[in-house]
């Protein structure tokens, strides 16, 4: 195997929705056909075990996430997709790269700072209070999941940004201590990818329980979409499609001259519960194939075990040779 191009990986923490597909599956499925490309695709599920205690609830993510992808159209024979805890060479390097990286470099990071800030809001002495070191030390795992394929470029959401800046730091550290060995990975934003808003008009996201599951049933779809908060203008009435969760959801699936179309249907007025169906009926259009192939690898799940042993298979062709030679490099290897 060779360098990854791409890397991509999801946490395994619940139930893919709609911005997940618009936000990361959707673009990296277009990217996982492309054979010019060598991509990297990954269950997170090391990462999970920092905010999700529940081991059912893992696996149950692991599987439904795993069955979108595939569901969806991922190529797997293509691209490299595989489970983060089926790489027993990701969590050597991670402590490696921890006995390389200042704590001062952590102390920074935004997740590790939000909670200090939170129990301090609180009132808690112990500014620390419930945070784990797994928590603390996240991005060096995540820079050991991109550095293992020696990844170009990275995907990720502005949020992000920080943690490949991080990995950055944390390879330039290693090769100036030991040896040139790592790539510095390019962080790669899509300012164009759409950010879902969710029921409340926040941004989609299973920490505020506002989400709309993507491959729930078409009844489950429909009651849900209705659910969505819309503003008091009755029919007939000019409306804003910028500022209408409604039309954000409908943007990131349509076409431009769709949504060109349904942004003049909004100024002349158009009823809520028209433009509620009509989302709901769009949607549902999209979903329908790919429902049916994701009910149908929920029921196997050994179908999805299979495709993902194969990926890791194909990962460790790379990460098995290329951690013995970073063993080498910091003079951990045989006496002999």
């Amino acid at each position: 195997m060779k360098n990854a191009d791409f890397l991509t990986g999801i946490t395994t923490s619940g139930t893919p929705h709609l911005g997940n597909y618009v936000g990361a599956i959707r673009p990296a499925v277009e990217t996982s056909k492309n054979p010019r490309l060598v991509s990297y695709y990954f269950l997170a599920d090391y990462h999970s075990l920092i905010k999700n205690h529940d081991p059912k609830l893992r696996k149950q993510s692991a599987l439904e996430i795993a069955a979108s992808w595939i569901a969806l159209g991922l190529d797997y024979d293509n691209c490299v997709f595989y489970r983060q805890s089926d790489i027993p060479e990701i969590p050597e390097l991670t402590w490696i790269l921890t006995c390389l990286t200042a704590k001062g470099l952590m102390n920074r990071a935004h997740a590790y700072k939000a909670t200090v800030a939170d129990n301090e809001e609180q009132g808690h002495k112990d500014s620390d209070k419930g945070i784990t070191m797994g928590l603390f030390s996240y991005p060096v795992l995540m820079a050991a999941d991109i550095l293992m394929f020696n990844a170009r470029k990275v995907p990720v959401g502005k949020d992000q940004v920080q943690h490949l800046e991080m990995t950055r730091d944390i390879a330039a550290r290693f090769n100036h201590v030991y040896k040139k060995l790592f790539i510095l990975p390019e962080v790669v934003v899509d300012e164009t990818s759409a950010v879902l808003a969710g029921l409340d008009g926040r941004k989609m996201s299973k920490s505020y329980h506002n989400y709309i599951p993507l491959f729930d049933t078409q009844k489950r779809l429909r009651k849900l979409i209705m659910k969505i908060k819309t503003n008091s203008l009755g029919p007939d009435e000019p409306k804003d499609p910028e500022t209408c969760t409604l039309f954000s959801i409908y943007k990131a699936f349509a076409s431009q001259s769709e949504t060109k179309e349904m942004a003049e249907r909004y100024r002349q007025g158009i009823a809520w519960g028209t433009m509620k169906l009509e989302l709901f009926e769009y949607i549902d259009e999209i979903l329908k194939a790919p429902r049916k192939r994701y009910e149908e690898l929920i029921k196997n799940p050994s179908d999805i075990d299979e495709i993902l042993k194969k990926g890791a298979m194909k990962a460790r062709e790379f990460s098995v040779p290329f951690l013995e030679k970073i063993r080498e490099t910091i003079g951990i290897q045989s006496l002999g």
